[in-house]
């Protein structure tokens, strides 16, 4: 797949975030070209990548949705996790594991892979700047296999991560403060616009010593030198999120009630609604399905127990939903 067709199928699952997903598709096609063609000239080393957004942007979607794409095996894994256990090592064996069982059982497939590790911006301390001898411990566990080494795993087999290509995510909350006084870019240019274009550009760019003060040491830092932000998600998208992807929460819905030979019906108002409740929550798209199917709820107690209902419309979040072709409504 090319870049651009790897962004037209991510566009049917992830609504948005349209500068993440060109990046993470370049990256993908770059890396997966290198593992297929490797050269005796030159040497091809492949090129992690690390997300940064807040919860609920779309981190672990993107990555999910990326391994269906392509067909490789996909496994995730919480940083938060591995920095609360006194096995790092053997934690890390068990994912690469789980990397093999996902590919059922082929060591090559497996070595193709893609491991989602979620949280690393929680492996340092709580304090301002400050690194916990825990997660430091786990960045420094991570380095050998995010480069690439034959890991042996528990039935004897090794595993080679060397094409294993790792994607770290996180909300990095704080790091936006410390681009703002380290990022002074300036310059003179004979066009103004692109002067201006530019300069936006360099200056919402994350740099590797933004990473180090924020608390990622930097030869871990170092392996992650593709990075793609991801941006807080707009009333507009969450409203999309609901009705556009392949899989959306309204579609799989209709779907069930469709099932009982009923057709549903949500008005804009609603979605616009839950939307306004997700900001409020400050989850983004991780509340929506909760909202949802609190709404939905007494439609699907009702439907069963009344096969004359046909249409089901739910007019607000805060009014009751209207069923029509029942003797009893």
């Amino acid at each position: 797949m090319k870049p651009s067709q790897i962004v037209s199928q991510l566009n049917q699952h992830v609504v948005g975030q349209e500068d993440a997903k060109r990046t993470l598709a370049v990256a993908v096609y770059s890396h997966l070209r290198r593992s297929a063609r490797p050269s005796d000239v030159v040497e091809l080393v492949k090129s992690n990548i690390l997300l940064i957004g807040p919860t609920g942007t779309g981190k672990t979607l993107l990555c999910e949705t990326l391994s269906r794409i392509l067909g490789v095996p996909f496994v995730t894994a919480d940083a938060t996790s591995l920095a609360q256990t006194e096995y790092v090592g053997e934690e890390i064996v068990a994912i690469l594991q789980r990397l093999l069982d996902r590919a059922g059982g082929d060591l090559e497939k497996a070595q193709r892979g893609i491991v989602f590790i979620d949280e690393v911006d929680k492996l340092k301390a709580a304090g301002a700047q400050g690194r916990g001898p825990s997660g430091e411990r786990v960045q420094h566990a991570l380095l050998k296999i995010m480069e690439g080494a034959p890991v042996k795993l528990g039935e004897g087999r090794f595993l080679d991560t060397t094409q294993v290509l790792f994607i770290c995510g996180g909300a990095f909350v704080g790091l936006e403060n410390i681009m703002t006084r380290n990022h002074s870019f300036g310059f003179i240019s004979t066009s103004e616009a692109d002067s201006q274009k530019i300069l936006d550009r360099l200056n919402s760019r994350v740099k590797p010593t933004d990473l180090y003060e924020f608390g990622l040491i930097p030869e871990f830092a170092g392996r992650l030198p593709i990075v793609a932000r991801l941006h807080d998600l707009t009333r507009d998208m969450l409203m999309r999120i609901m009705v556009e992807p392949k899989n959306a929460i309204y579609r799989q819905f209709r779907e069930v009630l469709a099932g009982e030979g009923v057709d549903l019906h949500i008005e804009p108002l609603v979605f616009e609604q839950i939307a306004d409740l997700a900001i409020e929550y400050k989850a983004g798209a991780r509340s929506l399905r909760g909202i949802f199917e609190e709404m939905i709820t007494p439609v699907l107690y009702v439907v069963p127990d009344n096969p004359s209902v046909k249409k089901v419309v739910i007019p607000s979040l805060f009014e009751d939903a209207k069923f029509f072709g029942a003797a009893t409504a």
